[in-house]
């Protein structure tokens, strides 16, 4: 990584934090805006995405243990090119951006208002998208590519056509990776069902594009899925197998694969072997920051094929409503996230 250089414009605003802990542990700091290095570009950014990955790495084991360097949270955002490094194809300069894994293994976030972040990290952004949609893609729209393209029969992309005939279930339809998965998978042609807990839930599970959707709070899941598609699913999005492993292995079809991208209501569960040795099942556990690197890269084409088809949203009639907060309201954003917002938080960096 480069050394830190002062820039003749002087400072700018950035959420840090110099030690693990809750949301005030994040600071808002004036601080030198830095040149980027070799295969770098910097960002003035509009929107940061917040997600739950964003509160977990700054809350660490829930001690207090300092950071070094300082760390600036947010892997998501999405703003302007306002300056490149060496090795970087200078028509990049002055494009309209989204970012993605801004913040692995690395200092700098998104909540800042100059982001200096690798070339490679950094996509085009036609001018019918929205900052707010480039800032909610990463995380959630890239992991959700992952938990549909790793079924035993495929496809490895997505697109118009490439899950016709297909069944998909999304457990937590209404949360962001639930939403983009149904949103990614309505654009290949899939059967969609998703399950929610409530009717409020329900209707953003709909709005997104899901076919059926079951409340699982009143309805037997396992019944519901049988009367719609006796075979079963070919593939499930699963956010809570603790809670979710005895009904994921009673609808899966042969040869179907369950994508676990969360640990949500507990870290351990069970299996019935046999069954699941009898219909050739496979389990696969998603997470974006060590995914194979050609599977993110396919990702990001697929999702830039589908924002350039219009097929993804955002916005409460897309099933995500959005939550704004100022910089300098990073620990209220950062505490919503943390307490089970429904829909997408975002922080407003510039107009």
């Amino acid at each position: 990584m480069s050394a830190v250089r002062e820039h003749p414009e002087g400072t700018a605003r950035a959420v840090v934090y110099t030690e693990t802990g809750g949301p005030d542990v994040l600071q808002v700091i004036e601080r030198p805006v830095r040149r980027p290095g070799p295969g770098e570009v910097r960002v003035r950014m509009h929107r940061a995405g917040v997600n739950p990955t964003d509160w977990k790495f700054r809350h660490g084991d829930g001690g207090r243990s300092p950071v070094e360097p300082p760390r600036v949270p947010g892997q998501d955002g999405a703003g302007v090119v306002e300056a490149i490094g060496t090795g970087v194809e200078p028509a990049l300069n002055g494009l309209r951006v989204w970012v993605w894994e801004a913040a692995y293994q690395r200092p700098d976030g998104t909540a800042q208002e100059h982001a200096v972040v690798p070339a490679r990290r950094v996509v085009t952004l036609p001018d019918t998208a929205s900052f707010d949609l480039g800032a909610a893609l990463g995380v959630p729209f890239i992991t959700a590519h992952r938990c549909l393209t790793v079924t035993e029969e495929g496809p490895r992309r997505l697109g118009p056509g490439t899950l016709d005939r297909r069944t998909v279930l999304v457990q937590g339809g209404a949360g962001a990776v639930g939403n983009a998965a149904v949103q990614l998978a309505r654009w290949s042609d899939a059967r969609i069902i998703a399950t929610v807990s409530g009717p409020e839930k329900a209707q953003l599970a709909a709005a997104a594009g899901a076919d059926h959707v079951i409340d699982y709070k009143r309805q037997d899941v396992v019944a519901e899925i049988h009367k719609i598609t006796p075979r079963g699913v070919d593939t499930i999005v699963e956010v809570s197998p603790a809670a979710n492993a005895t009904i994921d292995a009673a609808v899966l079809a042969p040869y179907g694969s369950v994508a676990v991208y969360a640990n949500d209501g507990g870290d351990e569960f069970t299996l019935p072997v046999r069954a699941l040795m009898a219909a050739n099942a496979r389990w696969q556990f998603v997470l974006l920051y060590t995914a194979p690197p050609e599977a993110k890269n396919l990702a990001v084409e697929d999702i830039m094929a589908a924002i350039y088809d219009g097929a993804l949203r955002v916005g409460a009639d897309a099933g995500l409503p959005l939550h704004h907060y100022p910089l300098d309201g990073t620990r209220e954003a950062h505490a919503a996230v943390q307490d089970g917002a429904v829909g997408k938080v975002l922080i407003d960096i510039a107009p």
